[in-house]
């Protein structure tokens, strides 16, 4: 496997994992794209004035809680 390959396989699985993305997702994302929405995840794009309650409602409907990290019910 290539170096590129290696590390593409990595970057999807980071955005499988940290942004819900699908492959197909993470594949028609831009780098650009991709990096946004990482630095955003990481707070560095945070606006200035904060969420409102519609914005943090229609994000947490579009992005629900999987379980298991961050508290939650698990299984078993």
């Amino acid at each position: 496997m290539t170096r590129f390959a290696m590390r593409a396989a990595r970057l999807a699985g980071v955005a499988g994992w940290l942004l819900g993305w699908r492959p197909d997702e993470f594949w028609r994302a831009t780098p650009a794209e991709l990096a946004a929405v990482l630095r955003a995840a990481r707070g560095e794009d945070a606006p200035d004035a904060g969420l409102d309650a519609r914005e943090l409602t229609r994000l947490m409907a579009a992005m629900p809680d999987r379980g298991g990290r961050g508290g939650g019910k698990r299984d078993g």
